[in-house]
């Protein structure tokens, strides 16, 4: 499998380590390209969580700032807003990190913390939002149609 699916709680240890599920340490190494961070974690821009992005995705990110003028407000904005709270991050051999402070209080994280699986990309939450969050995407989810659908079918049937 080549996506982040599920969602798994690990506790954060005594020295600030938490465990990255074993399914997603296989997806990201999959997608590692070599000398490469294992993942680059940042704040979320909408939720009060952390993304991990495997570092080839993140890289992507790049493409549309390339369409900006380099000197421009625009590119300015867009270039600190994903990269200046940007961590690029590598797992111990037990597949463990330690989650950079900043980061650990945008996500309101203490003692536990939910991986939650999107697909390209995962997020690290405190378990209570994430639960919350799943909820209110599966309410919100029946009411989208995903594009080629037939008119009438939603995407979502949480």
């Amino acid at each position: 499998m080549s996506v982040f699916l599920g969602t798994h709680q690990n506790r954060i240890d005594a020295k600030g380590r938490v465990s990255i599920p074993a399914g997603f340490r296989t997806v990201l190494r999959n997608q590692t390209v070599e000398g490469e961070a294992l993942m680059v974690l940042r704040p979320s821009h909408t939720q009060p969580c952390i993304e991990a992005w495997p570092s080839a995705a993140f890289a992507s990110l790049a493409q549309p700032l390339d369409r900006l003028d380099m000197f421009s407000d625009e590119h300015d904005d867009l270039a600190a807003a994903l990269y200046a709270d940007a961590y690029p991050m590598d797992s111990d051999r037990e597949g463990r990190i330690i989650i950079p402070d900043f980061l650990r209080e945008h996500a309101d994280l203490s003692d536990s913390v939910a991986f939650m699986g999107l697909g390209r990309i995962f997020q690290i939450w405190e378990p209570k939002a994430a639960e919350q969050r799943r909820a209110e995407a599966r309410l919100r989810s029946r009411r989208v149609t995903l594009p080629g659908n037939r008119t009438g079918e939603t995407g979502g049937s949480a």
